[in-house]
């Protein structure tokens, strides 16, 4: 498997010549993607997306989701991915007065409508994003702004989203960490969500939980790896999907826990 990036991250250049479910389970910025070949899965704690060749898509910042990402037979996977910073869109804001009309529950993911436009421009980006160059920040940053102004022609329902600029109420911690715990995200990541910053997550997860974060987020995916294999399911699929990293922590973890090791189960 081959990953080509630019040297900066908000235009992002992906290429995966085998199967893929690695990735960052945190969106911290709206991102704006077109899939050039292959296809990919994309899953948050309520629904499950699909995105083929030739398909755009809307990812809203703050969530937590997981990807799959398919190469087509004897092929690469490629997609090119644009991440709308907050900082350039308060740019654009303040210049054009962009302000929005309501808060919008949307999902997490927007399918977009093909469109020329949309085509022309994530075309126009190829040829700088597979030469390796260097001082490309002036220009991806003005093809940044192009994209929110192209996403704004096309999609002006987007401004109610690409415009908020609100961050993560305090929410109920139990019931989030409940619906979000397999998801592989740092502590910090789980705080900001919730509402809360990192030391006030901690204090409030052990009167929630008696338990500090770190062992009752171990506990709850191996309670849920112990269940999923048990029904059949192989550890090697399991174990991402409850939150571990690395195959050989996770049977070392379950082990340690349970007495036996992950693939035992199976035969029960």
């Amino acid at each position: 498997m081959t990953a080509k990036t630019n040297t900066k991250p908000q235009i992002l250049y992906s290429c995966y010549y085998a199967r893929s479910r690695e990735g960052e389970h945190f969106i911290p910025e709206h991102v704006f993607s077109y899939q050039i070949s292959g296809e990919m899965t994309a899953s948050d704690s309520k629904n499950t997306y699909h995105t083929k060749a030739g398909d755009f898509r809307f990812s809203k910042r703050n969530h937590l989701a997981k990807f799959t990402k398919i190469p087509p037979e004897g092929g690469e996977f490629k997609t090119i991915s644009l991440f709308l910073d907050q900082e350039i869109l308060r740019e654009i804001s303040k210049e054009y007065d962009f302000k929005i009309n309501k808060r919008t529950d949307s999902e997490a993911m927007i399918t977009l409508a093909p469109h020329p436009l949309y085509k022309s421009f994530m075309e126009s980006l190829i040829s700088y994003l597979e030469v390796e160059q260097e001082n490309n920040e002036t220009l991806f940053n003005l093809k940044i702004k192009e994209a929110i102004h192209l996403l704004l022609k096309i999609n002006p329902e987007l401004k109610d989203i690409l415009f908020d600029f609100t961050e993560p109420g305090k929410m109920d911690l139990e019931a989030f960490m409940n619906k979000n715990f397999h998801f592989n995200v740092q502590l910090h990541r789980f705080a900001y969500l919730t509402g809360r910053s990192l030391a006030t997550f901690k204090r409030d997860f052990q009167k929630v939980f008696q338990q500090t974060p770190g062992k009752w987020l171990l506990n709850k995916r191996l309670q849920e790896a112990y269940y999923l294999i048990s029904q059949g399911k192989p550890p090697s699929d399991v174990y991402i999907g409850v939150g571990f990293e690395d195959l050989s922590h996770f049977s070392f973890s379950f082990k340690k826990k349970f007495g036996v090791v992950p693939s035992s189960l199976i035969t029960k």
